[in-house]
């Protein structure tokens, strides 16, 4: 079911190994954004009838659904999603960023302004089940950056509406419109805009690997947060754990569709209680199917020396999701170089951050981490820097810029500069 390797009998290529999904489906997306672009909401609809075997009575959802949606839901589950988007707001509230202005010259001023992109498309999957957290953890940092119109999209269930508790999350958000339509062809209504469906500036949220190819191919038509991929978790856990605890979050990952789940420990026992305990508790998880398929794809249990070298190929793999289970884990964080997101201690486990703390959920995946990170407020900001000089500072400077710009043989450059030095 999974592989246990021995860190100093195997590769790090081996170690780093991951089964990809090979389907060319470039052509296919690019297709169906050119028939959106196209052909506007029939495309979108007619996708909807052959993809979501729906047919929703209009594209946009009434404001009115919300209310409702909002106010049915059961109020226990309502006040948990209250807290959780409180809980985000506080967190993601202390990541606003403000301009500046230097001016420690006489007759210059610089500076840098920041400003909220006008339009954010958020992407929120539907496939087999409806995911409120996604909206709140996507569209609150939107919110908060001050975005002036927040459009979402989501495929219809087969009766033609988005799921409630989907609509109930958008209202506790804050978003502005909401649009029944998913996939490959809601990406391409929100890039190109449609009758029904807004023109947007940045389309952000995870999807299938359809959704994913999209926003690559739109990007630069807007902006986008990041190419997701399958969820995974990189569990490090000393000979102290608790394998029960280890199994289930591997199997948190697991049962996402192609998702990836690994444990780096020190402990040879630990790593067969684990196998146990996974085995056994497969056996009640509704989403035993999926979650087997992943772990015999790319589940592995890896056996290491002790914690720092656990640590060193979680920097190597970069996971979205990294564990520490260990004694006194803040020890270990600043050695933690490349991961989306870090869970520290054996009482933290990853559905807490997918659900409740407050730290964004929407992570980069595929070993991404080395180089970006979590959904944040500054996703949803653009930054434009200012420059003032006055007529004597520019006189100055002018023929420091002529000289550079000279030297680049760029000579209409440099008699821009110059033209100002003889005022």
């Amino acid at each position: 079911m999974i592989k246990i390797l021995d860190a100093e009998q195997v590769s790090l290529s081996e170690i780093l190994s991951r089964t990809e999904d090979k389907r060319d489906i470039s052509g296919i997306v690019a297709g169906i954004i050119d028939d959106v672009r196209q052909n506007g909401d029939a495309a979108l609809l007619r996708y909807t009838r052959e993809f979501d075997k729906a047919e929703p009575d209009a594209l946009e959802v009434p404001q009115e659904l919300l209310d409702k949606a909002l106010a049915d839901m059961d109020p226990e589950l309502r006040a948990v999603l209250e807290e959780a988007a409180e809980n985000i707001r506080a967190f993601h509230r202390r990541q606003v960023q403000h301009g500046f202005v230097v001016n420690d010259k006489p007759g210059v001023v610089l500076g840098q302004k920041v400003t909220p992109i006008e339009k954010v498309g958020v992407y929120i999957p539907g496939g087999t089940a409806p995911l409120p957290s996604t909206v709140l953890m996507d569209c609150i940092p939107a919110k908060i950056a001050g975005c002036p119109e927040i459009v979402m999209v989501s495929p219809p269930t087969c009766n033609g509406d988005i799921h409630p508790a989907i609509l109930a999350a958008a209202r506790i958000a804050g978003v502005d419109r909401v649009f029944r339509c998913g996939g490959a062809q809601a990406v391409a209504a929100l890039a190109y805009g449609t009758e029904s469906v807004p023109k947007v500036d940045k389309v952000v949220g995870p999807g299938n690997a359809f959704v994913a190819e999209a926003k690559r191919q739109v990007f630069g038509i807007v902006g986008i947060d990041m190419i997701a991929g399958p969820s995974d978790i990189l569990v490090i856990a000393d000979g102290k754990s608790d394998p029960r605890h280890a199994a289930a979050d591997l199997l948190s990952q697991a049962e996402h569709t192609g998702g990836c789940a690994v444990l780096v420990t020190d402990s040879s026992a630990l790593a067969q209680a684990v196998v146990q305990e996974m085995e056994q508790q497969l056996e009640t998880l509704p989403t035993k199917a999926t979650a087997q398929a992943s772990l015999e794809k790319n589940g592995k249990i890896i056996l290491t020396r002790d914690i720092p070298e656990a640590v060193r190929i979680a920097n190597a793999l970069a996971p979205e999701h990294l564990e520490l289970c260990v004694d006194n884990p803040f020890d270990y964080l600043g050695q933690v170089k490349n991961a989306g997101s870090i869970f520290l201690g054996r009482s933290t486990p990853e559905a807490l951050g997918d659900y409740f703390a407050g730290a964004n959920h929407t992570l980069p995946t595929y070993g991404t981490a080395r180089f970006s990170g979590p959904l944040s407020v500054e996703e949803f900001v653009k930054k434009s820097q200012f420059i003032y000089y006055s007529s004597e500072a520019m006189a100055e400077a002018a023929p420091k810029v002529a000289a550079f710009a000279r030297q680049e043989s760029l000579e209409a450059h440099a008699r821009s500069a110059l033209t100002r030095s003889a005022e």
